[in-house]
């Protein structure tokens, strides 16, 4: 089996329902389910596209320029090492304005509260920190494609019931007291999938 770019050195681990796999420490060889048909009933929608930008305030700009986007919420997330920033049409802006709370506070609220998809923007804010990582190796761009999801512990068990690898053994805080997993790019088509429980 070659992966969706038809590229058969970076092979996928999903196994079509016909295939069988071994059950990771286990050992037993059992059929594997469609990892479509294993979450379908919990994924809502495509929450957000995550762009690595190594100047946050350059990147927004553009966008604003361009399209008239504005920031509907702005964070530092420390655990993971970035300053981000969730953007979108005007339109999705709260009846206040957009969310221009820069202080790095966690208040408890989603950043998108009309629940279309936005772009969230990633800086990083280290050397060492994943995104800044992932622009030494491919410059800015996209970074991840986010899922929306109602029981992210749910669909991280049953990922890895079926065989699909994801990055944490168990979710982590995202954006705004979001929870968050990700799905290894090698078991998705090489794209990193976030998994996102909204607040």
């Amino acid at each position: 089996m070659t992966d969706l770019t038809g590229n058969p050195d970076n092979r996928l681990d999903i196994p079509s329902e016909a295939e069988t796999q071994t059950t990771p420490g286990a050992g037993a060889v059992r059929a594997a389910p469609s990892a479509t048909a294993a979450i379908a009933d919990l994924v809502t929608a495509i929450d957000h596209v995550g762009i690595a930008v190594a100047d946050m305030d350059a990147a927004a700009r553009w966008y604003a320029n361009n399209f008239g986007f504005v920031t509907l919420h702005e964070e530092i997330n420390a655990e993971q090492g970035v300053r981000e920033a969730m953007i979108g049409p005007a339109a999705l802006a709260s009846p206040a304005g957009a969310d221009a709370d820069r202080s790095g506070s966690h208040e408890s609220h989603h950043s998108n509260p009309h629940g279309a998809s936005v772009i969230q923007l990633l800086a990083p804010l280290s050397p060492e920190s994943t995104i800044a990582k992932f622009l030494d190796r491919n410059g800015p761009g996209l970074q991840q494609l986010a899922l929306r999801v109602t029981d992210v512990d749910e669909v991280t068990r049953r990922l890895t019931e079926a065989g699909i690898r994801t990055l944490y053994p168990a979710p982590r805080r995202g954006t705004a007291d979001s929870r968050i997993n990700f799905v290894h790019p090698k078991d998705a088509g090489g794209v990193l999938l976030e998994l996102v429980e909204p607040a």
